[in-house]
């Protein structure tokens, strides 16, 4: 389910300029190929008319489209999106951290009494994974499956499934943990409103995804945007004829390559939740988060065995 991918946003490995350049997977190309071959034909096609003197040419100055507008609309278009795309990874980031330290106070503050407790500690600090994992399935539109099924007791993992919002739910199960154990006396007032403060961070912030989720770009923006594109390339060739000539199919295909990128990275990225090759990692995301919480479970001493440690401690001095 998860891979071992960075997500520090540098590149996975080191590679050549050129094989970045020739990298497929990331670009943008297979979805924008017809497109560009079909402007490149056409502008083959006005380059053969104007050989046999059709009167296919325009003045070059005379743009239907001018070059100076739809270059503004483009960045327009494109730094909303990336914005977007920028404003989920602070907001998954902010996950990350919020659970990290979740966990680090889960497991240092609260009081184990009985031998069933450390137990229970462990489930929660893995419901926080869960969290994660559930937010991640929500917005990208599906339901509870089996990738959350080890991270609970059976029979609230079959609870979840019946829930249309699933992660308010586990955020509900954590703080119905919390209110208990300040009720036994295992937390004090403070640690417990420090606790809820992170919980309610875990909820803002997937809010906000579904913030973004939820609020597209207007659908007018991007219709007019793409007649404006296809009205651009296809005009192209009637004001570059006469200068490019036969090289006129190739121009109109490399400009035509450069403004239906532009405005397909934006479509691309505007969603950072889904399975784009350019959307956020959230599956190696949540499995960094779950990486942590297995080491801290692991390694990280509670409480009660720093006060053995002083306990012996002191004996062993007098």
């Amino acid at each position: 389910m998860f891979t071992n991918r960075v997500i520090d946003g540098r590149y996975r490995e080191k590679r050549e300029w050129l094989t970045v350049i020739l990298q497929m997977r990331y670009s943008v190309i297979p979805a924008i190929i017809f497109r560009v071959t079909f402007c490149g034909f056409f502008g083959c096609l006005i380059s053969l008319l104007n050989y046999f003197n059709f009167p296919v040419t325009l003045p070059a100055k005379s743009s239907i489209v001018p070059s100076l507008v739809l270059g503004l609309l483009l960045v327009f278009r494109t730094n909303t999106a990336y914005e977007r795309f920028w404003q989920g990874r602070q907001l998954w980031g902010k996950i990350v951290n919020t659970v990290r330290n979740f966990a680090r106070q889960i497991w240092v503050s609260v009081e184990e009494n009985e031998p069933a407790d450390r137990k229970v500690k462990e489930e929660i600090m893995r419901l926080l994974v869960a969290f994660a994992i559930a937010g991640k399935l929500y917005l990208r539109g599906q339901s509870v499956n089996r990738e959350l099924e080890g991270y609970m007791p059976q029979q609230w993992y079959k609870k979840l499934k019946t829930m249309n919002h699933p992660p308010i739910h586990i955020a509900f199960w954590i703080s119905d943990y919390l209110q208990n154990e300040y009720e036994r006396g295992c937390i004090n007032p403070y640690q417990l409103t420090a606790m809820f403060k992170l919980l309610d961070r875990m909820v803002e912030a997937l809010t906000g995804c579904e913030g973004i989720l939820n609020t597209p770009i207007p659908l007018a923006y991007s219709i007019h945007l793409r007649q404006l594109l296809l009205i651009y390339c296809l005009s192209l060739p009637f004001q570059i004829v006469n200068e490019f000539h036969f090289w006129t199919g190739i121009v109109v295909g490399l400009i035509s390559f450069t403004v239906f990128g532009i405005e397909e990275i934006a479509l691309e990225i505007e969603n950072p939740f889904g399975y784009d090759p350019n959307d956020l990692p959230l599956d190696d995301i949540c499995y960094t988060m779950q990486r942590n919480i297995e080491d801290l479970i692991t390694l990280a001493p509670s409480v009660r065995h720093w006060k053995c440690t002083a306990v012996n401690s002191e004996m062993h001095h007098f």
